[in-house]
């Protein structure tokens, strides 16, 4: 599932943040950058991967998609936005993918009810958003049972 969703960023450079041996050496096999931030837990570790992209790289724009989505395709229809793109999961309750601007203090709120807190947080940042509920991008794999695909997405 990963390998797919780092295949969906097209042309879009890519780099996961983690903080597991394995998975550093699979990215770099996959020709994805490495930022390794061990101890972070998943909200600290994004957002310490978007302050180095945004301090290192100039990034002005940052996708944060997570690996576990089984159908992605397109990563790039979420840039793009003059605010922030938010993608649920297909419950409306988690965020499989978020697109923001950089250098604008976004605090990421991953967990169960991640979607409703991330659009709060760009209410509170006042910034315009959109919704792009998309069932390619939407699902993900939380349980076995989400493993048995669709026949059409």
């Amino acid at each position: 599932m990963a390998t797919r969703v780092l295949a969906a960023a097209g042309t879009l450079p890519v780099s996961v943040v983690c903080d597991d041996r394995d998975v550093a050496a699979w990215a770099e096999e996959n020709g994805a950058t490495v930022i390794w931030r061990p101890g972070l837990g998943l909200n600290g570790a994004v957002s310490d991967g978007v302050e180095h992209l945004t301090r290192e790289h100039r990034a002005i724009e940052v996708v944060v998609a997570h690996g576990d989505l089984p159908l992605a395709d397109d990563l790039t229809r979420v840039t793009g936005f003059a605010g922030i793109t938010l993608v649920p999961d297909r419950h409306d309750d988690g965020t499989n993918v978020l697109c923001i601007p950089t250098g604008v203090g976004f605090t990421f709120a991953y967990g169960p009810g991640s979607f409703g807190r991330h659009r709060d947080e760009a209410d509170r940042l006042q910034l315009p958003y959109r919704v792009l509920r998309d069932p390619r991008l939407g699902w993900d794999v939380d349980v076995p049972a989400d493993l048995e695909l669709p026949t059409t997405p």
